[in-house]
């Protein structure tokens, strides 16, 4: 055989031995990073295993103390002298005996089992006792809340109170905290890890490293019988390389030495090859032989600098119409144009100057106006100094995301919702609040009154794209229990694309139905509060034989879900749903919804141990609602949905749809839970045009004249009243100058009765008025 081959490896090591070094170093590099993160990991597992014991010592010594409370009121209320005052119909009796010698009793009463009473006393802090109530007759059982009593937390301890088998009232003992935190108090903690006791997003204790107080759940186990539970957390380290294990890690490190040790010394073993009289070069020769003429390379080609762009001047008068109640939102070429577009992007950029606040996150629609107007705010965003992080076109929930992952705290949306291809807007979130109201019209009067700050120099543009990080957080956090067949009709909508992509990363099996970005809409409206919108939806979901079938709006953040057999599970439904999960770990929280909603879905909440708060229509109203009073779940009929709880508080379509496949993928039959749900005979939303196109001046005659005997009445949105089987609402669009109404009961002739009663009361107001009912 030849000795071509040999002389050439040789030659080749040859000329590879100058490098050896280098190379020996940077596996002892590598060896070193990984024996480090290695040991990082060992750490990180050390402590979890600490956190974890730790928190299971506590878990143990709070249920044992709580449960001899439980066990002292069940033993309490079996008494003689409590049993002969239920039996007598004497309930305050009762709570006397009840409460005699039970030294850390703070208050005890006794009520009646129809909860009227503590109902009529209901105030803005009057939950947290009548969700124990409601909780205690649901589960026939003692239970433990922690609730606010004049603007402190207390135990309270609810049981059935029974004279023999009859049920003669409820009994509520308030007993102090420290009967809940004693246990957490007792156990030693290691100041590095951290340990809570925590009901709903509330920390009742916090012991050790409370830096980590944000990021306990992870480690959380429930108190059991309690609604309480223990969350934990360590100091995170780096993702270890590879998703490797430590002794995986350690092994590496020590072949990586290994293989530097070879590769330091093999290749002084090595001899240079010999001379030889084969006249071909060597491949040094050939990297100095010069190239040949005909091989040169061409010369690069010159490209003139773009021109910046130029100012677009505006063609279109500024009209007030356009900011509304939640967000601005006009007609192209009418009422808005990228000269506008500017205009509110300086208007945005000067009250973020006067909060000290310097980067927005922007994003767009895929309206077919959406890159001139966008161009426009960010110019006018720049021209007031501010620095634009341009995400491009991405659903109304991404840009909300930016503003969080990107730590802006600011950021606008450029969409025009579900509204025709020939609408686009603005909805704006300033400082972590979404603007409204006033808020929307100031920044029409800066323009106006000429307020607007101009910066020395303008600010920066930088772009980013997100999306993988939205996907990542969602999936990092849902993934569910088994894959779920899921039709998802983006109604050509800018969710098309990242709303299958989070679906199919937590589990799911997508089908996509009009999921290309077309903002001329062609197949139908992007609206899935509208009926008609979802008939090609239900008959996808046939076809396929799908589990479920999920609607985006033309933004993304909203919702809207049909079942296998073609039922459109109205959101005042989902709500009720997602309210039952969130509360099982958040015991007497806050769920708010708007006056849309179903009246079933109080009592709901309530009885599963939360505090229903009904409020103003609107995504930026109920956004304000929120931060208000700390609830951690809001929806609105629309299909809008606001998760506080494991996620940021906004309105997101596509992790509301990611939550209800978490709930629904637990279940052999998804459909048969959505259809369990409480129900009447309700109507959707009935629009109907405002007389003189002025829907507010309507509603306020309304509420000044109308009057609905035996019905408890409600105007914090419009009109709407209550009667014991059923409800009806007529309120003012903030979005179109038409009224909505819309009815819901438990029969269809109490519907009809309550319509029939608004059609006289609204007619009396109006006798032109077109009404479907």
């Amino acid at each position: 055989m030849s000795d071509t081959e040999p002389r050439k490896t040789r030659a080749l090591l040859a000329q590879l031995r100058p490098f050896a070094p280098l190379l020996a170093a940077a596996l002892v590099l590598l060896a070193a990073w990984l024996a480090w993160s290695g040991w990082r990991q060992m750490q990180y597992e050390q402590r979890v295993s600490s956190a974890q014991t730790t928190r299971d010592a506590a878990v143990a010594s709070t249920r044992q103390l709580l449960a001899g409370d439980l066990a002292q009121l069940d033993t309490r209320l079996a008494s003689a002298p409590v049993q002969a005052a239920l039996g007598a119909g004497d309930l305050a009796a009762a709570a006397r005996a009840l409460g005699t010698d039970w030294a850390q009793a703070e208050a005890v009463q006794v009520v009646p089992a129809d909860l009227r009473t503590r109902y009529a006393a209901l105030d803005d802090g009057g939950f947290g006792e009548l969700a124990a109530l409601e909780a205690a007759l649901i589960e026939n059982a003692p239970v433990l809340r922690v609730v606010q009593h004049e603007g402190a937390p207390r135990v309270a301890l609810a049981a059935p109170a029974r004279a023999g088998e009859t049920l003669a009232g409820v009994a509520l003992v308030r007993l102090p905290l420290t009967r809940a935190t004693a246990g957490l108090a007792g156990v030693d903690v290691d100041e590095a890890i951290f340990l809570g006791l925590r009901q709903s997003n509330v920390t009742l204790l916090a012991r050790g490293n409370t830096e980590l107080v944000n990021v306990a759940e992870r480690l959380g186990a429930p108190v059991p019988g309690t609604g309480l539970r223990i969350v934990a957390a360590v100091p995170s380290v780096a993702a270890a390389p590879l998703g490797l294990g430590v002794m995986p890690l350690f092994g590496f490190a020590l072949l990586l030495l290994v293989l530097a040790y070879l590769a330091w010394r093999l290749p002084a073993r090595l001899q240079p090859a010999r001379a030889s009289d084969d006249a071909s070069p060597t491949f040094a020769e050939s990297l100095q032989a010069p190239a040949p003429e005909d091989g040169a390379p061409p010369p690069l080609p010159v490209v003139a600098a773009a021109d910046p762009p130029k100012k677009k001047v505006s063609n279109v008068m500024l009209d007030r119409d356009i900011f509304r109640a939640y967000d601005i939102r006009g007609i192209v070429g009418q009422t808005l144009d990228a000269g506008v577009a500017e205009l509110i992007g300086q208007s945005v950029g000067s009250l973020m100057r006067e909060q000290d606040l310097t980067d927005i996150v922007v994003g767009r629609d895929g309206r077919l106006s959406g890159p001139d107007l966008s161009a426009g705010l960010i110019a006018g965003l720049r021209k007031a100094g501010r620095n634009v992080i341009d995400i491009g076109m991405a659903p109304t929930p991404l840009i909300y995301f930016g503003a969080y992952h990107l730590r802006t705290g600011c950021c606008i949306s450029l969409t025009g919702s579900h509204n025709p291809p020939d609408y686009n807007g603005f909805k704006i979130v300033v400082g972590g609040e979404t603007l409204s109201g006033d808020a929307i019209m100031d920044l029409h009067a800066r323009v106006a009154d000429d307020r607007l700050h101009t910066a020395p120099q303008p600010g920066g543009l930088s772009e980013r794209d997100i999306s993988a990080d939205y996907v990542e957080r969602i999936a990092g956090d849902i993934q569910i229990a088994r894959p779920l067949k899921i039709v998802v009709d983006a109604g050509n909508g800018v969710a098309g694309e990242l709303g299958p992509r989070v679906l199919e990363a937590i589990g799911a099996e997508v089908i996509p139905l009009f999921c290309e970005i077309d903002g001329t809409f062609p197949n139908h409206h992007p609206d899935p509060s509208d009926a008609h919108n979802l008939e090609d939806l239900i008959q996808t979901v046939a076809r396929f034989d799908a589990d479920l079938g999920i609607a985006f709006d033309g933004d993304g953040d909203r919702l809207g879900v049909v079942t296998r057999d073609g039922e459109n599970i109205y959101p005042d439904r989902l709500l009720m749903l997602f309210a039952a999960d969130v509360l099982e770990r958040n015991p007497g929280a806050m769920i708010v919804f708007d006056v849309k909603c179903t009246g079933r879905l109080p009592g709901h909440v309530l009885r599963h141990g939360g505090s229903p708060l009904m409020w103003k229509t609107g995504h930026s109203l109920i956004k304000a609602k929120m931060r208000e009073t700390g609830a951690e779940l809001a929806g609105e009929m629309s299909g809008h949905f606001f998760f506080a709880e494991r996620w940021y508080g906004f309105d997101d379509g596509i992790y509301a749809a990611a939550r209800l496949l978490e709930i629904l993928a637990v279940d052999d039959d998804p459909s048969a839970v959505l259809k369990a749900l409480p129900n009447g005979i309700s109507t959707p939303e009935i629009k109907v045009d405002a007389p003189n196109g002025d829907p507010h001046s309507f509603v306020a005659r309304v509420q000044a004249n109308a009057a609905f005997e035996g019905a408890r009445l409600s105007d914090i949105d419009g009109v709407r009243a209550d009667w014991p089987d059923g409800w009806g609402l007529v309120r003012a669009s903030n979005t179109t100058p038409v009224l909505v109404l819309r009815f819901d009961a438990d029969t269809r002739e109490a519907l009809q009765r309550i319509q029939a009663l608004f059609r006289e009361q609204l007619l009396a107001l109006d006798p032109a008025l077109k009404l479907p009912f």
